[in-house]
């Protein structure tokens, strides 16, 4: 069993790296299957949270406001991780999104990882689901407040040691996984675009749910051409 890594979970607006945001990181560092230090922390995304986001994780946009914007702390999460591998459940997930947060800040971020969803898959092919919160209630894990991102890196901790128990000669646990997620760099919103986006919005009478300086040149695109399509010029 790898017992020295890094415990990873991030909560987001969405499920797409390339348009969705963090709002939540949560890692536990792990040496020789015990908790060395931890790292939790709100993200602001610059926009307004989508009530189906708030009723799965309980986050809100008032709890967002003042916290971090991801360019600020990126290199701190990086720097937590280290050389350690990261574990999670669904690892390529949570590592998508912080590599596309590395990439917009000219950061290197490669990483091999433990991902406890593929083994559950393995080793239990007869359980009907393989979510996190499902086999956290299989093997009766304390999964905390679910949907959080501390909480959950602590659930895929212990899954694993579970998953260990069931098999621990299984080879699946003395493998690392290369973590591969291509990312671009996004270019910020152009001086043109937020002039235009003023230009929409006092003319139409509208309220953008978005903070204009943190959005991407092609996010602002689409939000003006969403405008014009549904309002007019």
């Amino acid at each position: 069993m790898i017992d020295s890594y890094v415990a990873v979970d991030v909560e987001t607006t969405g499920l797409n790296p390339a348009d969705d945001k963090i709002i939540e990181i949560g890692m536990a560092k792990v040496y020789k299957g015990c908790i060395q230090e931890s790292f939790s922390t709100l993200v602001s995304p610059g926009l307004v949270i989508d009530e189906r986001i708030t009723r799965l994780t309980g986050i809100t946009t008032e709890m967002l406001e003042g916290q971090p914007v991801m360019s600020d702390i990126i290199g701190e999460v990086i720097d937590f991780i280290g050389e350690a591998p990261i574990l999670g459940h669904n690892i390529i997930f949570d590592y998508s999104f912080l590599k596309k947060a590395a990439v917009n800040s000219g950061l290197k971020f490669e990483k091999q990882g433990i991902d406890t969803l593929k083994l559950a898959r393995r080793l239990l092919p007869e359980i009907p689901h393989k979510n996190l919160e499902y086999l956290c209630e299989y093997f009766n894990i304390d999964a905390g407040n679910s949907h959080r991102a501390y909480d959950d890196a602590l659930s895929a901790k212990r899954l694993y040691e579970k998953l260990w128990g069931i098999k621990p000669d299984d080879a699946g646990f003395d493998e690392l996984i290369q973590l591969n997620y291509s990312a671009k760099k996004d270019s910020p919103v152009t001086a043109a675009q937020k002039r235009y986006l003023g230009v929409l919005v006092q003319k139409h009478n509208l309220a953008l749910d978005v903070d204009v300086d943190m959005l991407t040149k092609s996010r602002a695109s689409r939000m003006i051409d969403k405008i014009i399509l549904q309002y007019g010029k």
